[in-house]
């Protein structure tokens, strides 16, 4: 699964509020019979299951689960003997015991039920959906613990089995599923019934299906049927899909030496759906905006995120269906190596893109930098985690499932190489085929091919929470340097840093100096302390050499000055990302005087690289909203202008045919930053000029230039503006327009347009997957929080209702983005008497972050204060901002 990330950080839009346990094992399923006939006019449907099981032991019971559904008869046939069965629900369990009077003995036996269920509003089980013009369709989203709300089943990963699936739609309906349809013939009461081939074995979260209006364009791959669905009229929007798709799925057949073991591909796009996209077998589900492009005019932006998207759906087929993590503890098995391999097919497709940058450095919780955020608190999580609740266990699909188990797989590909890591992986894919797996036997087919001690190394970054601070100390004698290394658990928080921490890490570590060539110096670091050497005596040398390692790194001062200077010539763009990290997070513990990052960030301003540029500039935006005081901020609005304006001289606002796609995306951000966090009139007048210009011709202007002249033209703009962007978005022609002008409207800063976002976001206008991006947004933005803060309290049912069963764990997502003492004590009340099952984690999360700014911006500020008044308000030029400490 995809998840969904309307903002830099996001959470799974899937949480329930209902405890459970795992079944009984005295039942195993071996194959599911399910025919189901939805009713869009009483917006539920009719089921009938049979379930071809294995009984261990003699029993009188069945326990299986099921939720949301009115069972209206049961029998279980064993032997010769078919049995009624009464029937019992823990509701809380989400459980159906089936009881028969005289017990069913081990061997085969068969389960049988007709039931009624029904077509939710909330985007989870069997739903219902709604297209723009008002058509009503039937999807699924069962992952993780919704298969339940379609049929009863065990719906446990690790009970897989056939699953034949049968649809009786409406006339003139199309109904898909897993796989291909083997009939379609007329049903009663003007229906069709639809019968699909069997599928391969796999788990029930995993089953899907989907009826509605729908139309396709297909294309193949390897002799594999690809189609991309939509609603009717939006087909060509699915173009790019198909393309992507097509790539992808030759570039894994090869990769993994498997070939794509499903007949047949299909993928999406739905106007009503919960997370990013699912990866179903057979059947990859998307929300619109995930799916969908216009080829001719989408920002690049737009095109890498739909890319990912896929990719990573389509790598689940192999990693995640094929083979399936064995229980939910282990789903980072799944969602984490889908994330690290999610770059590979499209860095060979589109290596100009450079999208591992992307995925490593912008920021998003899902990437590294955004798992090495949440692994500096103390309220973080081991990667293998134990769950039981559907809430504990929808829980699981973060920051550290997806952005930390990727870095983690990146940093053990490099210690052990490339084709031995893919000689390990595919072993592991051949030996657990069909079946399911734990991260233990991961691990030792890693150890086993590559004959090193990964699964220790592993083991170390998995079964342990938090990440390592590698500091490094340098001393030269002769024509050799040595390097001392020394590991300690990293907090944000200096007290509990330097508290200590008695755990350690097998941390591969490759040292890097200034020598101008690829030759890195690798080690394992297994102790607290350990010293190793290299030839000569570089300038400066860093411990994350290549930039693979997850892990941060600390420096002096002088050491940070030394690399700042050479920083663009002598680093890669990956490792001048986590260069920027790693002094940005030692300024965060207090270890280094926020100078030295600016100092290091200055002397990046002619970076060449979107990615590197974006990173920056992320931080630097944070210092600005929560850093400065009101006092300081024209000083530092100055320094900023000063900074950036030779890298507007040297790119310019205006399109070249000669621009790069880095260049246009670093153009986008420029006027970004200038015309929001420098406050600078040049910028701000040019955004108004530009937003202007595309309403006029929505192609006049490159896509990404645009989505960020609307911002900042948003954040200065009044009232008519605002009726702009609004009537441009309710006519948008495709999902990225749409979003573009709807995000437009949480940027406007006057209290009474924050307010009216507000309002519209708990209107009917909004769909309910939607509603809460609004609200967070305006939450994440100091000058519109408390405004919407209080609009959240004051107007909890409204917002819960607009929000479903996730709106109280997003909004505590979002409670974290506060930096101020009293609105932290509100949230610690407000959340407490209203909690949610799914977001235990997340609240202690948000509660330790405001901590953390607070306790960051009291050390900091002064420091800032002085460095800027230092510089009379802004950086002299280029050269000296380079060389002053």
């Amino acid at each position: 699964m995809k998840r969904n990330c309307a903002l830099a950080a996001c959470i799974v839009l899937l949480a329930v509020y209902v405890s459970a346990q795992r079944l009984p094992q005295t039942v195993i399923p071996e194959r599911y019979q399910v025919t189901l006939t939805p009713d869009f006019n009483k917006d539920n449907f009719a089921g009938e299951v049979a379930i071809q099981v294995k009984v261990t032991a003699p029993s009188t019971q069945v326990v299986l689960n099921s939720a949301d559904m009115t069972i209206q008869d049961a029998s279980i046939k064993s032997g010769g003997s078919d049995q009624k069965a009464s029937v019992s629900f823990d509701k809380e369990k989400e459980q159906a015991t089936l009881t028969v009077p005289k017990p069913v003995n081990a061997g085969a036996a068969e389960i049988r039920i007709r039931y009624v269920g029904i077509l939710n509003n909330e985007m989870r089980g069997f739903y219902l959906g709604k297209d723009d013009h008002g058509r009503k369709y039937g999807a699924t989203q069962f992952e993780a613990t919704d298969a339940r709300r379609a049929f009863p089943c065990f719906d446990e990963p690790r009970y897989k089995a056939i699953f034949d699936i049968s649809i009786v739609a409406d006339k003139g309906l199309t109904a898909i599923a897993n796989t291909e349809a083997l009939s379609d013939k007329p049903a009663a009461d003007g229906k069709h019934l639809v019968r699909f081939a069997p599928t391969k074995k796999i788990s029930s979260y995993l089953v899907a299906f989907a009826v509605g209006n729908f139309e396709y364009v297909e294309g193949s791959a390897d002799g594999i049927p690809v189609r991309v669905y939509t609603v009717p009229g939006k087909k060509a929007l699915g173009q790019f899909a198909l393309e992507a798709s097509q790539n992808f799925l030759q570039y894994f057949d090869k990769y993994f030496g498997i070939k794509y073991p499903y007949g047949k591909l299909d993928l999406i796009g739905l106007p009503d759906f919960s997370a990013g996209a699912m990866e179903n077998v057979g059947l990859i589900t998307f929300r619109e905006v995930d799916l969908e492009l216009d080829q001719q005019t989408a920002s690049l932006s737009q095109k890498k995120s739909v890319a990912i998207t896929i990719s990573h759906e389509i790598a689940h087929e192999w990693f995640g269906d094929l083979v399936t993590m064995q229980w939910w503890d282990d789903v980072w098995l799944n969602e984490g190596f889908a994330t690290w391999m999610e770059s590979k097919p499209i860095e060979a497709w589109k290596p100009e893109w450079h999208v591992l940058l992307d995925e490593v450095g912008s920021g998003g919780s899902l990437t590294t930098i955004g798992a090495l955020n949440v692994d500096s608190l103390a309220n973080t999580r081991p990667i293998h985690q134990a769950a039981e609740t559907p809430g504990e266990i929808n829980e699981l699909f973060d920051g550290i499932a997806y952005g930390k188990a990727a870095a983690v797989l990146r940093m053990v590909e490099a210690y052990l190489g490339p084709e031995t890591f893919r000689k390990g992986v595919n072993a592991y894919l051949n030996q657990y085929a069909y079946g399911n797996a734990t991260a233990a036997d991961f691990s030792n087919a890693l150890a086993h091919a590559s004959g090193k001690p990964v699964d220790k190394v592993m083991d170390s970054f998995v079964q342990q929470p938090g990440t390592p601070l590698i500091s490094v100390a340098t001393k030269c004698a002769g024509n050799q340097t040595e390097v001392s290394l020394k590991q300690q658990r990293f907090f944000y928080d200096p007290e509990t840093f330097n508290a200590g921490s008695d755990q350690l890490w097998q941390v591969p570590v490759c040292l890097k100096g200034d020598r101008h060539d690829d030759q890195n110096d690798c080690h394992l670091l297994t102790k607290r302390t350990e010293t190793f050497s290299i030839s000569g005596c570089p300038a400066w040398v860093i411990a994350n050499g290549g930039g693979t390692g997850y892990y941060r790194s600390g420096y002096s001062s002088a050491a940070v000055h030394a690399v700042a200077a050479d920083a663009e010539t002598n680093l890669t763009a990956l490792e001048r990302i986590l260069l920027l990290t790693d002094v940005w997070s030692s300024v965060r513990l207090g270890q280094q005087p926020i100078g030295d990052y600016l100092t290091l960030a200055g002397g990046l301003n002619t970076e060449r690289s979107s990615a590197v540029f974006n990173t920056m500039l992320n931080q630097l935006e944070y210092i600005g909203h929560y850093l400065v005081s009101e006092n300081d901020k024209t000083r530092y609005q100055a320094w900023l202008q000063t900074t950036l304006k030779p890298l507007v001289t040297q790119i310019g606002w205006e399109s070249s045919p000669n621009d790069t796609e880095d260049t246009k995306a670093m153009r986008a951000d420029l006027l970004n930053i200038l015309g929001t966090a420098a406050a600078d009139p040049a910028a701000i007048t040019q955004a108004q000029k530009l937003a202007q210009q595309v309403l006029r011709d929505p192609n006049s202007v490159n896509r990404d230039l645009a989505t960020a002249a609307f911002a900042v033209a948003g954040e200065h703009g009044d009232a008519a503006f605002y009726d702009q962007v609004l009537a441009e978005m309710k006519s948008a022609k495709s999902p990225e327009d749409y979003y573009r002008y709807f995000y437009t409207l949480p940027e406007f800063s006057d209290p009474q347009l924050v307010e009216r976002t507000l309002q519209f976001a708990v209107s009917p206008e909004v769909r309910s997957q939607d509603a809460l991006g609004l609200i967070v947004r305006e939450m994440a933005r100091p000058s519109a929080q408390k405004t919407a803060w209080d609009f959240v309290r004051t107007n909890w049912s409204d917002v819960e209702k607009a929000g479903g069963p996730f709106a109280s764990a997003y909004l505590q997502h979002g409670a974290g983005y506060f930096c101020d003492a009293t609105m932290r004590d509100e949230a610690q009340s407000f959340f407490t008497a209203h909690p949610s099952e799914a977001a235990k984690r997340t609240f202690k999360q948000s509660m330790e972050g405001i901590h953390n700014c607070i306790a960051l911006k009291t050390a900091q500020a002064p420091r800032l204060a002085s460095w800027l008044e230092s510089r009379g308000g802004a950086a002299r030029d280029a050269q000296t901002v380079r060389s002053e400490p």
